[in-house]
């Protein structure tokens, strides 16, 4: 599924979206360059379940946790890991199965020992850049479903982001 998002306010609601059809035992990759808003998808996904902390990329503590009340919000962020198999030295799928959802910035470096996720890639979008009708805030969002657990809430999903489709 292609979205765009024209700004952070944007970002944020597509993020939130998303939320809403999350459940504890979810596993969340955000993938996409530098820049590209995979922090700013996790912030108005972690508001959206209730997080009122200010929400900032782990990437030197490499994964941060947010009691949202009902559930827990683990932010993790795999940038600074030089090998995948570091991955899982932090639990990540222990901590979506114990407790919480699990959102990961440069996840998509570790995406098949991630097991189920829906995945979740950002860009800039670079053609309207070039062509002098965009502004840097335009973004791609593409949302892929790895596994059956995200599959099962697809064409509700699809129906909730349509204003956003590209």
């Amino acid at each position: 599924m292609l979205l765009r998002a024209g700004s952070v306010e944007i970002t944020h609601a597509i993020a939130a979206a998303v939320a809403g059809f999350a459940r504890p035992g979810d596993m969340i990759v955000l993938a996409g360059e530098m820049g590209s808003g995979k922090t700013a998808f996790a912030q108005g996904f972690g508001r959206a379940l209730g997080v009122t902390e200010p929400i900032t990329s782990p990437t030197f503590t490499l994964v941060h946790s947010y009691d949202c009340g009902r559930i827990t919000l683990h932010h993790a962020d795999l940038y600074r890991l030089e090998r995948t198999a570091e991955v899982a030295d932090l639990a990540l799928v222990e901590l979506a199965e114990f407790d919480g959802i699990v959102l990961v910035e440069w996840g998509d470096v570790a995406g098949a020992s991630l097991g189920d996720h829906l995945e979740v890639r950002l860009g800039v979008d670079t053609d309207a850049l070039l062509s002098g009708d965009g502004d840097e805030e335009l973004r791609s969002i593409e949302l892929t479903a790895v596994g059956r657990s995200w599959s099962r809430r697809w064409d509700r999903l699809n129906t909730a982001l349509e204003p956003y489709r590209w």
